[in-house]
């Protein structure tokens, strides 16, 4: 899932659907079905393994894309294909439907995608021998060479492929040279004495970003610290 605003819909969502089918959620916070659908996105989308990419957009914090899709009720989603609208539907669906709509999009699986299943370094290689822009092995490549301490070979191979949440987790822990485990304990600490330094120090807010990146979404740690950043910066 990568969320997707104005400057940056050309390159994650246009361009990228040259290579692969999009589906793309405009929704707002105050939007309740937008809260329900959501979730069910999320799952569906991830369930093919690479083969879509979804991608949310604000639709109050980004006028423009809204006013591209002549956005007139949300929750909207639109499939994008080769840079055109082959898809849509509006509403808060049941996650049947999502599935079906998500299906129709989404490639059979090929032999690099068996081989990133299966998930052993072997069969990761032998996969981006095949497709050396398949992100799921990338993704999964990167992951290994970062828990064996390889972190410059990490974001070589991650700069393949456009950034995604997954991509932005392993980055995150090759730049900090750890496995997220090893921070566990005193990422508190980490991130109260970074938050102290953060304003007009690039690299304190480089890490900064990166532990919370680490931490994830789901870490309720997350919201927090990011506000505190912003209170911090601006």
């Amino acid at each position: 899932m990568t969320d997707v605003t104005d400057a940056t819909f050309e390159s994650l969502v246009l361009a990228r659907s040259d290579q692969l089918p999009v589906v793309v959620d405009l929704w707002a916070e105050w939007c309740g079905p937008c809260k329900t659908l959501g979730p069910i996105l999320d799952r569906v989308v991830a369930a093919t393994d690479g083969g879509v990419a979804l991608a949310k957009v604000d639709v109050d914090a980004n006028p423009q894309v809204a006013a591209s899709f002549a956005v007139q009720s949300i929750p909207a989603v639109f499939a994008v294909r080769d840079r055109q609208v082959v898809d849509s539907f509006v509403g808060a669906m049941p996650e049947a439907t999502v599935a079906a709509f998500v299906a129709k999009l989404a490639p059979p699986p090929s032999e690099a995608d068996g081989l990133v299943a299966a998930g052993d370094e072997t069969s990761l290689l032998r996969a981006l021998e095949l497709q050396p822009d398949h992100a799921g092995a990338i993704v999964a490549m990167a992951d290994l060479l970062v828990g064996r301490g390889e972190a410059d070979a990490a974001l070589e191979l991650l700069a393949r492929v456009p950034e995604t949440g997954e991509t932005r987790r392993v980055a995150a822990r090759a730049r900090l040279g750890a496995s997220g485990d090893d921070e566990a304990a005193d990422i508190d600490a980490r991130l109260d004495s970074l938050l102290e330094r953060v304003k007009g120090n690039d690299e304190a807010r480089r890490e900064f970003v990166d532990l919370l990146e680490v931490l994830g979404p789901d870490d309720p740690r997350t919201p927090r610290y990011r506000k505190a950043l912003g209170a911090r910066l601006f």
